[in-house]
């Protein structure tokens, strides 16, 4: 008979066995509403493969294990060779092997591929968001590398290709290659017109040998890196391969790993280049701010994708413990109060999931006024959905409470993760301006969010009068970059508002703009005005087994 201290009841079992895409009514809603007809079948089979597979025990033991065992950088080999390689634990790369063949850096010439991308992409981050990284960086090389048709033919079939193949060797040999990208510098972070890394033209066209240092390189482990440099015609973008077409190795040294907070599983490097490393040249001498812009954008698409992705996990941990946890003579997702939590958090991952995949249709629709809408709302979505997310995984820690703070819970990874997404690819002051300038040169992108937001009007009078606050900042530029932030805090939650009213179900719209745009919320999750339909939005969030 077991001793009655060893008796374990009331404590929820692990989320685990489950599909992260069906299970997740926002998201596979936005896949039905974005996608043709005829491509719904394949993609819904192909989405809740992926969904059992990140919702699966081993997936999750995988996560666990890249975590538990980090990169490491090898400089030598055993005969002191230098080599630059960075060793990972077998579970990384059988991540990053379902990623790729779920199609996940395949988006931009199949029907529909941003949003069947965008939607996968939601879903593989769930399970480890490391893999991310080298996903998104890949994908997003496809319109840069297209500025030079040349290194596009080599290159681009090799990046969208479902093979994952980790060695290093030449590409004419791989059946599929990850891209990274190299573009900061110690001295300039962000302000990429303070790079210092130079390019010297070689008598082959397009051809260069660089010499520099590269603060945070992406993805070390790739086969090639997207780099700017200044060349004598100006900064430009530059393609760098670990292997030469010979089979020797380019001088790209490793000089450290980045020791930091979250995304332990994924390396971040500083890479020097010595004046030896060979470059082939991508778009126009002068042009290189051009030619990456395109990739940064996808980039920062991903980066509200993967927030949207950590919320949505916080959130199904939260309320899967708060359905099986008894506390005060009933379920915790019964009390009042415990309820009025977790639908404002579900509140919030939704918008950001209904936010990130209608950008992600954009850029499938590819008309004028969707790519004129990207420019405006893609720094505003980045700035505010990843500024989201800390507190909102913080919050949903805290439901499990000190079940939530142990690692064995998974919560603490996605703390470490969260804050990430909104310091990658430039940080919340970088997105307000640059919501700035697209109000400042480009009036077509103004003109697409309004008619966008528009669509709703007259739907909830909480976002009529939010829609006329915009117009309000808008109409008064006076000191305007002091208030960047503000002003793109408040276009983000009028478009996310817009959105949740033409399509979510009445009870989340309501309880969104009630608590963003009414102002009848505190500041801390869980002040919803009780009178709303609150048992609805939890149930809508619940993880269905």
């Amino acid at each position: 008979m077991q001793a009655p201290s060893r008796t374990v009841s009331d404590q929820a079992p692990p989320l685990v066995g489950y599909d992260v895409f069906g299970s997740d009514r926002a998201l596979a809603e936005a896949v039905d509403r974005h996608l043709p007809a005829d491509l719904l079948d394949g993609a819904r089979g192909e989405l809740r493969a992926l969904g059992r597979a990140a919702g699966s025990e081993q997936v999750r033991e995988w996560g666990e294990q890249a975590n538990a065992f980090p990169p490491r950088l090898r400089t030598h080999d055993r005969y002191g060779r230098r080599i630059d390689e960075v060793d990972f634990h077998p579970a990384w790369h059988r991540l990053l092997g379902k990623a790729v063949a779920a199609g996940l850096t395949d988006a931009w010439d199949r029907p529909g591929g941003h949003v069947r991308r965008a939607a996968g992409f939601l879903v593989a981050t769930q399970a480890e968001a490391g893999v991310g990284c080298p996903v998104s960086m890949t994908h997003a090389a496809v319109p840069a590398l297209r500025a030079e048709p040349e290194v596009a033919a080599v290159w681009e079939p090799l990046a969208v290709s479902r093979v994952y193949e980790r060695e290093l060797r030449p590409v004419a040999t791989k059946a599929g290659a990850l891209l990274g990208m190299g573009l900061t510098e110690k001295q300039g972070g962000s302000d990429l017109r303070a790079i210092t890394t130079s390019a010297r033209p070689l008598a082959a066209d397009g051809e260069y040998l660089l010499a520099g240092h590269k603060w945070f390189c992406s993805a070390p482990m790739s086969d090639a890196f997207l780099v700017l440099a200044r060349a004598p015609g100006g900064l430009t973008c530059f393609l760098v391969p670990r292997v030469l077409d010979d089979g020797s190795r380019n001088a790209f040294a490793l000089q450290r790993l980045k020791d930091k907070l979250g995304n332990r599983s994924n390396a971040s490097a500083e890479v020097e280049f010595d004046g030896t490393t060979w470059a082939r040249r991508v778009g126009e001498e002068g042009r290189g701010l051009r030619t990456v812009m395109g990739m940064v954008a996808a980039t920062r698409l991903d980066c509200v994708l993967g927030s949207a992705a950590l919320m949505r996990q916080a959130v199904a941990q939260a309320v899967h413990h708060a359905s099986y946890r008894s506390a005060f003579g009933g379920p915790l997702a019964d009390k009042p109060l415990m309820r009025n939590v977790l639908a404002d958090l579900a509140v919030e991952s939704e918008a950001a999931t209904v936010l990130g995949m209608r950008l992600a249709a954009a850029y499938d629709s590819g008309t004028e006024r969707e790519r004129a809408l990207l420019r405006i709302a893609v720094p505003a979505a980045k700035y505010w959905v990843t500024k989201r997310c800390v507190p909102v995984v913080a919050e949903a820690l805290e439901c499990l409470g000190g079940n939530g703070y142990v690692e064995e819970s998974g919560l603490p990874r996605l703390l470490r993760e969260s804050p990430l997404n909104s310091v990658w690819e430039g940080a919340g002051n970088i997105q307000a301006l640059d919501v700035l300038r697209a109000l400042r040169t480009e009036p077509a992108a103004l003109d697409a969010y309004l008619r966008e937001v528009g669509e709703a009007r007259g739907a909830d009078p909480r976002l009529d009068r939010a829609i006329r606050g915009v117009l309000t900042e808008l109409a008064d530029l006076e000191g305007v970059e002091g208030r960047a932030r503000r002003l793109a805090e408040r276009m983000a939650l009028v478009l996310q508002g817009a959105l949740l009213v033409r399509w979510a179900p009445p009870e989340v719209a309501d309880a969104f703009c009630a608590g963003r745009l009414g102002g009848d919320s505190g500041a801390a999750f869980g002040t919803l005005p009780p009178t709303l339909d609150l048992r609805a939005v939890v149930d809508r969030a619940r993880p269905a087994e």
